[in-house]
Formats: C-alpha cells, sequence, structure tokens
C-alpha cells in the first residue's frame, strides 16, 4: 500500500515529538551510570553512583513510595463518593462544588504548603510527621481522581444500570459496589495513575512541607543536583524511574486481571 506524503509528514512530526521527550530522559540516565559525564561513554559505566543515591536516600524513596500509595488509597476512597454525589446532583451547587475541587490545581503549590502550615502550625507533632506531607499531596491530587471518575459516570448509562438494580431489590450499598464501581473501574485506575506519578514526583508543596527527616524523591533529587555530582543527581533520576515504571505497570496489571475476572 502506496503511503501519501502527509502521513510520513505526520510520521517524522511524531517521531520528532518523541525525540523531543525521549532524548533529554535517555542523556540523564546515560550520565547516572557514566564514570565522569564530563568525559563520556569514553570514561567507562558504572553503578557506582546509584549505590551512592541508594546508601543516602534510601529512607527517602521508601518514605515516597509510602506516601504515594497512601495518596492513591485516600484519594480513592474521597474521589469515587465524591464524584458519585456530583453525578447524581446536576445543578450549580454541584458544579461549584467541582470547580472548588479543582481549586488546588489553578493555585501555586507554595501558596497551598503555605496556608496548610499555617493552618497546622500550632501542631507540631503532625507539623513535623510524614502525614502532613500526604494531606498536601491529597489536597493537591484529588482533583486528578474526581475528574476521570465523574467524566465515566456522566457519560455511561450508570443511572440506568442503577435503576435497573432497584428494580430487582438491590439496595443502595448493593448497587454501588456490584453496579457503580465494576462501571468506573477505567475512571478509577486513570486516576489512580495520575495520582500515583504526580505524588511521586511533587515537588513544590513537598518542599515547603518537608523536614529533615521526611525528604520525599523530588526533594532529595535537587539536594543531589545542587549539593553533589551531576552523575548522583542523574542517578537519582534513574531510580526515580525504577520507582514510578513498576508501580505503573502494577496498576496496569491489576486492572487487566480485574478485567479478565469479568469476561470469565
Amino acid at each position: 500500500m502506496k503511503r501519501s506524503p502527509l502521513f510520513y509528514a505526520q510520521l517524522g512530526f511524531t517521531l520528532l515529538v518523541c525525540a523531543f521527550m525521549v532524548v533529554p530522559m535517555v542523556l540523564s540516565v546515560m550520565a547516572g551510570v557514566t564514570t565522569n559525564y564530563f568525559v563520556g561513554i569514553k570514561s567507562g559505566l558504572t553503578l557506582k553512583w546509584i549505590v551512592q543515591v541508594w546508601d543516602l536516600y534510601e529512607k527517602t524513596i521508601y518514605l515516597s513510595v509510602g506516601i504515594a500509595l497512601a495518596c492513591v488509597a485516600i484519594t480513592a476512597l474521597i474521589g469515587v463518593p465524591a464524584a458519585y454525589v456530583l453525578a447524581q446532583r446536576q445543578g450549580r451547587i454541584a458544579r461549584l462544588i467541582e470547580e472548588l475541587i479543582v481549586l488546588p490545581v489553578a493555585v501555586p503549590g507554595l501558596a497551598t504548603a503555605l496556608a496548610l502550615i499555617q493552618f497546622w502550625g500550632p501542631y507540631p507533632e503532625f507539623r513535623t510527621s510524614w502525614v502532613f506531607i500526604l494531606v498536601g499531596h491529597v489536597i493537591f491530587t484529588l482533583p486528578f481522581m474526581v475528574r476521570p471518575v465523574l467524566a465515566v459516570m456522566l457519560t455511561g448509562n450508570l443511572r440506568s444500570l442503577e435503576e435497573a438494580a432497584a428494580t430487582l431489590g438491590a439496595g443502595f450499598a448493593q448497587r454501588f459496589f456490584s453496579v457503580v464501581l465494576p462501571n468506573v473501574r477505567g475512571g478509577v485506575l486513570a486516576g489512580a495513575l495520575m495520582v500515583l506519578t504526580l505524588s511521586v514526583g511533587e515537588f513544590n508543596i513537598t518542599w515547603m512541607l518537608h523536614t529533615p527527616l521526611t525528604m520525599t524523591v523530588p526533594v532529595g533529587l535537587a539536594d543531589s543536583y545542587a549539593s553533589m555530582r551531576l552523575e548522583t543527581g542523574s542517578a537519582y533520576t534513574i531510580i526515580f524511574f525504577l520507582i514510578i515504571i513498576p508501580l505503573l505497570l502494577a496498576l496496569q496489571y491489576w486492572n487487566n486481571l480485574l478485567r479478565r475476572n469479568d469476561q470469565a
């Protein structure tokens, strides 16, 4: 089949965009496994920078993963019921609440963090715990859970399915867990993927809320780039990829597994 010039133009543009996005990350990864970045590959390959980062920031990495997973769980517990209520209540008040939920995305992260510090300042034990960072992450990422789930609820025939289940005698709890949740699972997964990636990589809010004992991966990454060799900071980037990619693949695998069980 003969391809038109437009097809090759679109293909070339797509490859150019991919290169624009991927090449910087590849260069950063290469710097993390190079003995001397300024000399290049000729200096040899090594894993000592990755080992050094792991020795220095091991607790930071575990903390980031824990906060991200907790953030996904909390936003799902809050966001799915919130989206359900907004889908059931079509009106000005519901639209106003929806816009208020999205407000933290429009406000700079530093401003959100400063507001949290001012509000929770009288509670030093909470202020210096990792839960304080989790609160900031939940506030920032909650819209990214509510919006996908709400979109699925509004575009599907969810209300008709609920009414059919109600006519068969199903109560609210049974309808919610056996009808609503299975039908919005795609939206929940999309929200979970966004929440997970945003929480792991969130810097602005975390930088204001963290303490030396509650440093997360992005803050540690900035610290390594500012105070150590470029190779060390790049090795931290590699570890960041090693954290986020398996988590994303695990969520995708879980969704595919549930889908196969539904089809069985």
